[in-house]
């Protein structure tokens, strides 16, 4: 048995998807009223669009982008899950946090189509909970039904 050279690509997020993303949960933040930084990305983790409401931090906009990379590294797993998942095994509770561009705390989630995920959003900004209601709220502008795909989100 032989084992291929190459594998099949994985579907990822266009522009245009991450736009509708970015579009849908900076509208949000601005409903509720907490100015953030939205980033979305690919499923490898790279930035394809990102937004700096009026009065968010600056130094917010770094968090967002880990929280996105978070997210994407992960295969989907949203911020807000890390720490039940590491918060009994305390050596790795307190080494992983050490890694660069981890983020353990609410605000990243993917970006799923039909599905499948094909992205990530990360918010930061306000609470770890308002993060993770406005991220939810961008993710969900690209999840179209799988027989929808090719519309535009």
């Amino acid at each position: 048995m032989s084992i291929p050279p190459t594998t099949t690509l994985r579907r990822t997020l266009t522009y245009a998807g991450a736009r509708a993303v970015l579009d849908a949960a900076v509208a949000h933040a601005a409903r509720i009223g907490v100015p953030v930084n939205v980033c979305v990305a690919d499923t490898a983790g790279d930035v394809l669009a990102s937004a700096r409401m009026d009065g968010a931090a600056l130094l917010s906009y770094d968090i967002a982008v880990d929280k996105a990379y978070t997210v994407a590294a992960f295969g989907g797993l949203p911020t807000h899950a890390w720490f039940d998942l590491i918060k009994d095994e305390p050596s790795l509770r307190e080494g992983i946090v050490h890694r660069d561009r981890l983020v353990v705390f609410g605000g990243g989630v993917p970006v799923r189509v039909g599905g499948e995920v094909v992205g990530a959003v990360g918010v930061s900004g306000g609470s770890a909970e308002q993060d993770r209601e406005i991220a939810e709220a961008g993710a969900a502008a690209a999840d179209l039904p799988a027989d929808r795909e090719d519309q535009e989100p």
